[in-house]
C-alpha cells in the first residue's frame, strides 16, 4: 500500500539514505482502459501503446500514481518531489519496436538533475514517460527506467517491488525461491526461458543495472509489509538479490 511505502521511503531517507522512487501503474492504465472500452494487448511483457493509449497512460502515470505517491510521501515531511521523464530532459527516449507504437527505450538519463534535488536533501519521485529529441512522448516499462537511472547514479542498491516474493528457480513453486542469484546466473535464466511476462523486463534491466555499475539489485514482494526495510536492513532479507 502507498502509505506503508512512504513511511518507508521516509524512514530511509531521515537515516541519510539518498533515495529515488520511479515507478509505474500498469494495474491502473489497464483499469482505466477498461472503463473506456479499450483492448489492452501486451508483447514480452509490455503493453501495445497507440495515441489513444499514451494518452491515457500520462494521465494515470503523471495526474494520478505520481501525485498519490508524492502526496503520500509528503504528509510525513515536505521532502518528495514529482517529475516525469519529461520534465528537464531527465529522459531521452526512442521508440522500441513499430509493433509496440509509443512504447520507448530509455537513450539517455539526466542525472544531474536528480543529484540537485538529492543535494537539497528532496526525493525525486518519477512517472516513467520520456520524449524523444522532437518532444514526442512515450510510455517506457517502469523496472527499464528503473534500472537506467540506477545505472546513471551508480547506485548502491536498486530495488524493484513486484507481487511476487522474489524469483523463482520454477515459476508455479514459491518455494523454489532464490535469495542470492549473480549476473551470468540471472543471465542464462533470460535465455533459457524460464522467465515470463512481467518478470523479462525486470531481469533485464536488473543484469544491465549490476553489469552496469550498480552494487545490489534486489526484486521484492511488495504487498509484504515492510519489505523495503525487511531486505535493506536484515542481514537475510526477504527477496533476490541479484550481485554482479
Amino acid at each position: 500500500a502507498i502509505p506503508e511505502f512512504a513511511r518507508d521511503v521516509m524512514l530511509m531517507h531521515a537515516v541519510g539514505m539518498r533515495v529515488v522512487v520511479v515507478h509505474g501503474g500498469g494495474p491502473q492504465i489497464g483499469e482505466l482502459m477498461d472503463r473506456l472500452g479499450k483492448i489492452t494487448e501486451f508483447r514480452d511483457g509490455l503493453r501495445v501503446t497507440d495515441a489513444d493509449t499514451l494518452d491515457i497512460a500520462r494521465m494515470v502515470l503523471v495526474g494520478r500514481v505520481n501525485r498519490d505517491i508524492v502526496s503520500a510521501i509528503n504528509v510525513h515531511a515536505p521532502v518528495a518531489i514529482g517529475l516525469s521523464g519529461q520534465d528537464a530532459g531527465l529522459i531521452t527516449a526512442s521508440a522500441r519496436s513499430p509493433e509496440l507504437g509509443y512504447v520507448g527505450d530509455v537513450q539517455e538519463v539526466n542525472a544531474g538533475i536528480l543529484d540537485r534535488l538529492m543535494a537539497q536533501d528532496l526525493i525525486p519521485v518519477i512517472a516513467t514517460i520520456g520524449s524523444d529529441d522532437e518532444g514526442q512522448a512515450y510510455n517506457i516499462n517502469a523496472d527499464t527506467v528503473a534500472g537506467a537511472i540506477a545505472e546513471s547514479l551508480r547506485a548502491e542498491k536498486l530495488v524493484y517491488l513486484t507481487d511476487v516474493e522474489g524469483l523463482r528457480a520454477e515459476f508455479d513453486d514459491p518455494s523454489s525461491l532464490i535469495r542470492t542469484i549473480a549476473a551470468d546466473g540471472l543471465a542464462a535464466m533470460l535465455t533459457d526461458g524460464s522467465l515470463t511476462g512481467g518478470m523479462i523486463p525486470k531481469v533485464r534491466s536488473c543484469l544491465d543495472a549490476v553489469r552496469g555499475g550498480v552494487s545490489r539489485a534486489h526484486i521484492l514482494d511488495g504487498r509484504l509489509p515492510h519489505a523495503l526495510l525487511l531486505e535493506i536492513f536484515t542481514p537475510e532479507g526477504v527477496g533476490t538479490m541479484v550481485t554482479p
